[in-house]
């Protein structure tokens, strides 16, 4: 038979996307038709066959021995130095530091755990965070970063100390710098949310307190400068709100607990100027317009200072401010203008016909100064904090009263 006259095999239609018949491969595209094409000519070649079969029994060697050295003795921790405990005094620094050691010691400079020494002191909550920088191949260097008090929790006369988050740090880190701190109605510890908004005992270490005002009070502290943090004896809650006392007697107005910075350095700037001497008070609610508040009677010094009306923008370095001041804080805070601010709210208070009100969370009843080292706050020595009898109220560098 003539196969011109044939018919045609029928041709197979095969769907598109639909898999192929068993046992037959499917081509390889890419990335992955190069690797076999690769690997195909190496084969071919005895050298390079030799090489590729090198290659890939030294891979899980080459991975086992890493493994291996990172937990070998030849790169264990033996030497550990523990740095940055300057506000941990007493037992609590052997203990961090012995906690800290211990924990490193079952490490490798090549395998350090930072979760592992946080760990080893959770039960300190001085210690915010921990950072480590290892030495091959057996040194190990711990720098620990504190949470230190900025004041001490009062109530119905016991005291703890707290820091500027508010974590209770526990007695044992009380000093006579701490300034004074009454929890009010308002706060309460966080493990006891259920309860009612009053507390009748002090939160237990390691727990935060809560509470608009207190938090604020503790935020306060926490951004003042050096210079001024160490005459600070009590804040409290009063008529022009967050009000802080100095230990010489002076009153700072805060207001509330924003903007804490530039109210620090506006109140650093008008201690250091000479015409800010003999003040009972200086509100810095505003920080570009702060104002200070003469007994009456009280002379005030004329002003040296010629400046424009500060802004936030022109005094935000806090750093440069406390350096270029720090000469004219030593005599304002220590004898210049805080004590004479003493003398002045003393005479402020033989005119004066009403006597500051009682603060809210003030200290109880024979209390002085943070640990009794601070002068008694009484009507007769303290400056009203109302109108007339606080004297004229200055704007400092020729600015408006503040507020």
């Amino acid at each position: 038979m003539d196969r011109s006259l044939a018919a045609p095999a029928p041709r197979r239609l095969v769907r598109r996307g639909a898999r192929p018949a068993f046992g037959v491969p499917r081509p390889l595209t890419g990335a992955a038709s190069l690797a076999r094409a690769g690997i195909a000519f190496a084969w071919e070649r005895r050298r390079l066959r030799i090489a590729l079969i090198a290659f890939l029994i030294a891979i899980p060697l080459l991975g086992g021995g890493w493994l291996w050295l990172r937990h070998s003795p030849l790169t264990a921790v033996e030497h550990v130095r523990v740095d940055g405990l300057v506000a941990v005094h007493g037992v609590d620094a052997g203990a961090i530091e012995a906690a800290l050691t211990g924990a490193a010691r079952g490490m490798s400079t090549l395998d350090v755990k930072p979760a592992a020494l946080r760990a080893a002191v959770a039960s300190y909550p001085i210690v915010r965070s921990v950072r480590t920088r290892a030495s091959f191949p057996h040194g190990l260097r711990i720098e620990v970063v504190e949470q230190p008090p900025v004041a001490a929790l009062v109530l119905y006369g016991a005291r703890t100390a707290v820091a500027a988050d508010g974590v209770v740090l526990g007695p044992g880190y009380l000093s006579s710098t701490l300034p004074l701190v009454n929890i009010g109605a308002g706060s309460s510890s966080s493990s006891s949310s259920s309860s009612s908004s009053s507390t009748t005992t002090l939160p237990t270490v390691g727990q935060s307190v809560h509470g608009g005002s207190l938090l604020g009070t503790l935020g306060i502290l926490g951004a003042a400068p050096a210079a001024l943090a160490r005459t600070v004896t009590r804040v409290y809650s009063g008529p022009k709100g967050l009000t802080v006392v100095l230990r010489s007697g002076l009153l700072a107005y805060f207001g509330d607990a924003t903007r804490p910075h530039a109210k620090w350095i506006s109140l650093t700037r008008v201690l250091a100027d000479p015409s800010s001497a003999g003040a009972v008070y200086i509100d810095v609610r505003l920080p570009e317009r702060p104002a200070a508040g003469f007994a009456p009677g009280t002379a005030r010094p004329s002003s040296t200072s010629t400046s424009p009306t500060e802004t936030e923008s022109s005094s935000g370095s806090a750093s440069a401010t406390a350096a270029e001041l720090a000469a004219g804080l030593d005599s304002a805070v220590g004898g210049g203008s805080s004590s004479s601010a003493g003398s002045g709210a003393s005479a402020g208070s033989g005119s004066s016909s009403s006597s500051e009100p009682a603060p809210t969370g003030s200290t109880p009843s024979g209390e002085t100064g943070s640990t009794g080292s601070a002068p008694a706050e009484s009507a007769s020595t303290q400056p009203s904090e109302t109108g007339p009898s606080a004297g004229a109220e200055t704007p400092a560098y020729g600015g408006a009263p503040g507020g």
